[in-house]
C-alpha cells in the first residue's frame, strides 16, 4: 500500500493575513471578445499581480455555485455589504469557487448580477 500523504510547502498552507501578499499564480479566465456568437468569450491568462497588486481587495470563496447556502446566504451577504467595502476603500470584491467559468457566469446571471462586459 502506498503512502498517500503529500507534503505541501508551508507557503501554500499559511493563510494570507490582512495586508499580506497573494501568492503569484496564473488564473485561466474567460474574457469577452467582439463577436456575435452566443458565447462571445475567449481564454486569457491573468496573473495574481494583475488582479491584486496595488489594490485593496476582498476575496471570498464558496464551496459551489448553485448550492442553496451559497445562493441564499454567502453571495447575498457580500452583496449586502458591498457599498460598505467600497466606502472603506476596497477597490474590488472577488468571488472564488471550485466551479468553472461557464458555471460561474450562469450562476451570477441567475443571481441577478450584472454581467462583466470588460473586454
Amino acid at each position: 500500500m502506498s503512502d498517500l500523504t503529500t507534503t505541501i510547502p508551508e507557503k501554500f498552507c499559511t493563510p494570507i493575513k490582512e495586508g499580506g501578499t497573494v501568492p503569484s499564480v496564473t488564473f485561466k479566465t474567460r474574457v469577452r471578445i467582439a463577436s456575435d456568437d452566443e458565447n462571445p468569450f475567449d481564454w486569457k491568462d491573468v496573473t495574481s499581480e494583475d488582479i491584486f497588486k496595488g489594490k485593496k481587495v476582498v476575496l471570498f470563496a464558496l464551496p459551489g455555485a448553485f448550492t442553496p447556502t451559497c445562493s441564499t446566504t454567502h453571495l447575498p451577504g457580500y452583496e449586502a455589504v458591498y457599498a460598505d467595502f467600497k466606502e472603506a476603500g476596497v477597490d474590488e470584491v472577488y468571488c472564488l469557487s471550485v466551479n468553472d467559468a461557464f458555471v460561474m457566469r450562469q450562476w451570477g446571471l441567475k443571481q441577478g448580477l450584472e454581467e462583466d462586459m470588460t473586454p
